[in-house]
C-alpha cells in the first residue's frame, strides 16, 4: 500500500472570507493562488495548501449531519503549525494584523521555539524555528 500524498490542503472554516484572506496576505507574505467567492487558498510550499472556507458555505456541504461550523466560531478548532525561518517576525506581524497573541515565542518543551496567536475565527497559528540542538 502506497500511503503517498501527492498534495496536502488544510481547510479552515472563516466567517469573513475576505477579511481572512488579507489577513493571511499580510502575515504569510504570499498572494493566495485562489481567490474565488467560497474559497481562498495559500499555497504554502510545493505540496501543502491552507485553505480559507466561508462557514455558510460549508454549512451547506454538511447539511444536517454536523453542528453548524460558526456555533463554534471563535472557540480554538485547530492549529496551524508552521515553521518559519524567523517566527519572531511572523508572530509580530501577525498581531499588527489583528491576531490575539495566546503565547510569546519562546523555547518549547519539543525543541522549537514558537509562539502561538489566534485568528479572528479562533483558529491558533504557531510560528515555529526548527529544533534546536540542546546545549
Amino acid at each position: 500500500m502506497n500511503n503517498k500524498f501527492e498534495e496536502v490542503q488544510f481547510i479552515i472554516y472563516v466567517s469573513d472570507q475576505s477579511g481572512s484572506r488579507d489577513f493571511y496576505k499580510k502575515v504569510l507574505l504570499i498572494e493566495p493562488s485562489l481567490d474565488v467567492p467560497g474559497m481562498t487558498e495559500f499555497q504554502l510550499n510545493e505540496k501543502c495548501k491552507l485553505g480559507l472556507m466561508p462557514e455558510k458555505g460549508i454549512a451547506k456541504i454538511l447539511s444536517d449531519k454536523t453542528m453548524e461550523p460558526e456555533s463554534g466560531n471563535g472557540i480554538p478548532r485547530c492549529e496551524i503549525y508552521l515553521h518559519v525561518e524567523n517566527p519572531e517576525e511572523y508572530y509580530q506581524r501577525a498581531i499588527e494584523a489583528g491576531a490575539r497573541e495566546v503565547s510569546p515565542v519562546q523555547k518549547r518543551d519539543w525543541g522549537d521555539m514558537a509562539g502561538y496567536v489566534s485568528d479572528s475565527d479562533g483558529h491558533i497559528i504557531a510560528f515555529a524555528g526548527r529544533r534546536l540542538a540542546d546545549n
